[in-house]
């Protein structure tokens, strides 16, 4: 089962503005007549950067398959395996680590030994009820 990521009102303001920043860079190089070897770096590192952005902002969702949580976040992905996974802890964000999540308030999932990431599914409690369809024993936290 796919999930979409949930993007809240911060996520949106900042994708919005580096997206006008870097559509701003590029009219400054194409209107300001920057030399010519300059000009083409610049606009392609700049399309570069309009295009990650891009990705993350679209291309961000996760996966439930029998054994496995999916998780992808443009250029960011990984799977964790639903066995190793032992806590939900919900509402909270993770403000270091590994975080393929484009809200707050989303979820940690603690996996492994010392391992933990942070999602934001639109929606947390369906998110938490086809993990535990999975894995009864795994501890949800609030």
């Amino acid at each position: 089962m796919k999930f979409e990521s949930k993007k809240d009102i911060l996520f949106n303001s900042v994708m919005l503005g580096t997206l006008g920043l870097l559509i701003w860079i590029m009219a400054m190089v194409l209107t300001n007549g920057l030399s010519g070897e300059t000009k083409y770096i610049t606009l392609f590192f700049t399309l570069c950067l309009t295009g990650l952005v891009l990705w993350v902002y679209f291309g961000t969702s996760y996966s439930i398959t029998q054994h496995t949580l999916s998780y992808r976040s443009g250029p960011i992905r990984g799977k964790i395996e639903i066995e190793k996974i032992k806590e939900i802890i919900k509402g909270k964000t993770l403000w270091v680590g590994l975080k393929p999540a484009t809200s707050t308030n989303g979820l940690i999932i603690k996996y492994g030994k010392y391992d933990e990431i942070y999602i934001s599914p639109k929606t947390n409690e369906l998110f938490i009820q086809k993990l535990l369809e999975l894995k009864s024993d795994i501890k949800v936290t609030e």
